[in-house]
């Protein structure tokens, strides 16, 4: 599979010249002019990587590292690399492709639903806290900031709602999140990302966000093996050498959901 689709142009040489008249033009003009520069190829896009034919494009990944502002449970684990999003993007791919085999339309999440969680973002998100999210000025300055758009942030919202239901109803019997967990997360991982002067929102109103966080983390072991399963099971190729994981690197998140 080609990793690169260019854009050239097919006109022959000849033909330009003799569409132009050059031909007929006087022997000192045609010693005198300019040479015709051969046009460069331009790049379209690369392909990264496939997934059971599922093709993963370079700006893909830089749509996944740009949203990642939006996703909580990155907090605490620094900037997420093209690398680690490569990871996400393929287990999101796989996810996605076992939920249309299984045909599971009961996980589709309303536009009520949708936009619950996008206010939650725009009120409690530190880095959209910051710059008043709340309010319609601030949210499109903190979307031009981060190049986004409010589609493209309603279609990451549809899949990872998606995915998360997915994932909780394999595996999320029997766990439970202990009210100190939640508290210990809010004081020591949540808070300390708030700039001085920030408002910060009180544990009963983010309490439920936490607890998804942290249940996601429980339930990462049992899912990881499930998802290598597919991914043996599957046909997954990196097709740039330098985003291969390396060994016990962490994805965060329910599987990049």
């Amino acid at each position: 599979m080609s990793k690169r689709l260019h854009l050239r142009h097919p006109i022959a040489l000849a033909s330009i010249l003799m569409l132009a008249g050059w031909l007929a033009l006087p022997a000192s003009l045609v010693v005198s002019a300019q040479p015709l520069q051969t046009a460069k190829p331009v790049v379209l896009d690369q392909v990264v990587a496939v997934v059971n034919n599922q093709a993963i494009l370079a700006s893909d990944l830089d749509d996944e590292m740009r949203l990642a502002v939006l996703d909580p449970g990155r907090a605490g684990l620094g900037v997420l690399t093209p690398r680690m999003a490569l990871r996400q993007l393929i287990s999101r791919a796989l996810i996605q492709q076992q939920i249309r085999q299984e045909d599971t339309q009961a996980i589709e999440p309303s536009q009520a639903e949708i936009d619950a969680r996008l206010k939650e973002i725009r009120n409690e998100v530190p880095a959209c806290v910051h710059l008043n999210c709340a309010s319609e000025e601030g949210w499109k300055a903190f979307l031009a900031a981060n190049s986004l758009t409010q589609e493209r942030v309603e279609s990451y919202l549809r899949h990872r709602i998606q995915i998360l239901r997915f994932i909780e109803e394999r595996f999320r019997q029997g766990i439970q999140i202990a009210p100190e967990e939640i508290e210990k997360y809010y004081r020591e991982t949540l808070l300390p990302q708030y700039a001085a002067g920030d408002e910060k929102p009180p544990l009963k109103t983010v309490s439920q966000r936490i607890e998804e966080i942290l249940l996601q983390r429980q339930v990462n072991a049992l899912f990881a093996d499930w998802l290598r399963n597919l991914r043996k099971q599957g046909d997954v190729e990196v097709l740039d050498p330098s985003l291969e994981s390396t060994e016990g690197e962490s994805t965060a998140g329910k599987g990049g959901a």
